[in-house]
């Protein structure tokens, strides 16, 4: 009987260190996972910066450029459209022909509150 009793003890043991060694195995390759990780993230955190970063500035660029295109057409315009010269230089110099009636139509303004309608009483 002791000798059975002794089989059993061992196997019990046995089975304890192996469920001790997988769970250390388990706990090393997930420490080893979270280490690879931590590795990665801030180089992906910077890459995902960067990218916006370059989005924007090729907003801008975009901008810049059609701003630009805006601008050479105008100045073509104003060196070979002697029409459309004309047409701006009376618009900003608020200068007008003889018999001619200029309407200027301006986007409404934002309603101002009265000084004697107060909301707060």
């Amino acid at each position: 009987m002791d000798q059975s009793y002794a089989d059993f003890r061992a196997r019990r043991d046995a089975t304890v260190w192996q469920r001790l060694n997988r769970t250390l195995r388990v706990l090393l390759v997930l420490a080893i996972w979270l280490i690879i990780v931590s590795l990665f993230v801030p180089p992906y955190k910077k890459l995902t910066q960067s990218r916006a970063e370059i989005d924007n500035l090729q907003q801008q660029v975009n901008e810049q450029q059609n701003l630009l295109a805006h601008q050479t057409r105008e100045i073509n315009l104003l060196k070979t459209d002697s029409t459309y010269l004309e047409t701006v230089a009376r618009d900003r110099l608020d200068l007008m022909k003889e018999g001619e009636t200029i309407f200027r139509l301006e986007p409404p303004r934002a309603a101002k509150p009265k000084p004697g309608n107060s909301t707060h009483r």
